[in-house]
């Protein structure tokens, strides 16, 4: 009997892998074939800008060709940043943005196939935040970039912090009750700083939408302070009647809290950008890593306090307490020793400052009865660029500096002195400074405190 000839391919297994093979060649070429798309646009925080985009795309891109085909209105200084299928769109510093940017996007992958052009409506500025006292409490309300105010939260006897979270996602809000308890709540908002236009006019820009508050935690406490970071994360120090009642707990943007075993002799702070805290205690300042992080524990000595942080990462302001009851402001950066930038009998009552510190203001009282505000502009060498006495004005109790690099101001809240004898004192305003020419623009609004809201 003779057995039938067989290829010894031809067998069901390797005749089904031959045809896979196959298909998956001919899906390579075709993919090979198709151009670039844009998965993904998303705005990000800028440690040397105003503003910055990142853009994913399905396949390397040359940023050369980014840079040539697309195109910002108002026409912006800009560079593409980066390299392969993510890449970063940062506006060069020193720039102030007026209003929405219209965004045209173009370029070409490496094979130099190239990307459908789209349009784009990018509006990296914040809001004006602001507690503002009506009837029956305090309310948080928001300035509209065109000059109108909006209440976004309930009304609470008494708004004691405000704090923001992630890319202005959120705003975490200790009130204070009749009794003098408080609560932490988390209030989500909904902004659109960037949306896709069509053919037509450009889009109306969009206000911004609140949810409904969320309590975070249980109960009312005896005090509570909270501190956020960019990543939406959430840090609240709070006590209850006992001393074992105090804790510290972190409330990630994603999954469930958690109590840190830390003991503090004063206000705890996130990071920024994530990832790590700071710790006051009776010999200094510690920086601890968060989990997942391997545990790590950096301590600078003195009497020190946190004043504010600089935008990019790693770089703070320290206000620094003498025996002979000066005080210093410094100026800390990663690897190197704190820098000394000014240091006289005034007290410090808060500070801002640009990128990794080329600009910083600082806020000075000094007298007592009526004392005297003084703003003042350094350099990252602690050279004086401008000062400017605020007279007729104090600082309403409990604020601070906040800055906005896309408009080149800051905002804090002050009250206007020379009130009449006998009368009620005037009640404080939400002020804007021109940050290089220190001009002070009053709001008519009034407010107990006021802090840039981010616009994502």
């Amino acid at each position: 009997m003779t057995l039938p000839f067989r290829l010894p391919w031809a067998g069901p297994l390797p005749l089904t892998l031959a045809l896979a093979g196959l298909l998956a060649l001919v899906q390579q070429q075709w993919l090979l074939r198709q151009p670039p798309r844009l998965e993904r646009l998303t705005p990000v925080a800028a440690s040397s800008g105003p503003a910055a985009l990142q853009a994913r795309f399905s396949r390397p891109m040359a940023p050369a060709s980014l840079d040539r085909d697309s195109t910002l209105a108002p026409p912006l200084a800009h560079r593409w940043l980066g390299d392969g299928d993510t890449l970063l769109l940062n506006l060069s510093p020193d720039q102030r943005i007026r209003s929405p940017l219209q965004l045209e996007l173009a370029g070409r992958d490496r094979r130099g196939l190239a990307l459908a052009p789209q349009r784009w409506q990018w509006d990296p500025r914040p809001r004006l935040l602001a507690v503002v006292p009506v009837a029956s409490g305090e309310q948080l309300q928001v300035r509209e970039h065109d000059g109108r105010w909006r209440p976004i939260s309930p009304v609470w006897p008494r708004i004691t912090m405000v704090e923001p979270l992630g890319g202005g996602e959120a705003v975490a809000v200790v009130s204070r009750s009749e009794s003098g308890r408080f609560r932490v709540w988390r209030l989500p908002l909904r902004q659109q700083p960037l949306r896709p236009l069509g053919r037509g006019r450009p889009a109306a820009p969009a206000p911004v939408q609140a949810g409904a508050p969320e309590p975070i935690g249980a109960g009312e406490m005896v005090f509570a302070h909270i501190s956020g970071n960019r990543r939406g994360d959430l840090l609240v120090q709070a006590g209850g009647e006992q001393p074992d009642q105090v804790s510290i707990s972190l409330w990630p943007a994603r999954g469930g809290p958690r109590v840190l075993p830390l003991e503090a002799s004063g206000a705890v702070r996130l990071l920024p950008e994530g990832g790590a805290l700071v710790v006051p205690e009776i010999d200094g300042l510690s920086l601890r890593d968060l989990p997942p992080r391997p545990e790590r524990r950096q301590t600078l000595p003195g009497s020190r306090d946190l004043s504010s942080f600089c935008p990019r990462a790693g770089r703070a302001l320290l206000v620094r307490h003498w025996p002979d009851f000066r005080r210093s402001l410094e100026l800390v950066e990663p690897g190197v020793a704190p820098r000394q930038l000014w240091i006289g009998p005034q007290a410090l009552a808060a500070t801002a400052c640009s990128r990794g510190g080329e600009r910083i203001w600082a806020l000075l009282i000094e007298g007592v009865g009526r004392p005297a505000l003084t703003l003042v502009t350094l350099d990252r060498r602690g050279t004086v660029l401008a000062s400017r006495r605020l007279a007729g004005w104090e600082l309403e109790p409990g604020t601070g500096l906040s800055y906005d690099p896309t408009s080149d101001r800051l905002a804090l809240v002050l009250r206007p002195l020379g009130e009449l004898r006998g009368g009620p004192p005037a009640p404080p305003r939400a002020v804007l400074i021109e940050a290089s020419s220190l001009t002070l623009q009053p709001l008519p609004q009034e407010a107990l405190q006021a802090i840039w809201l981010p616009a994502g």
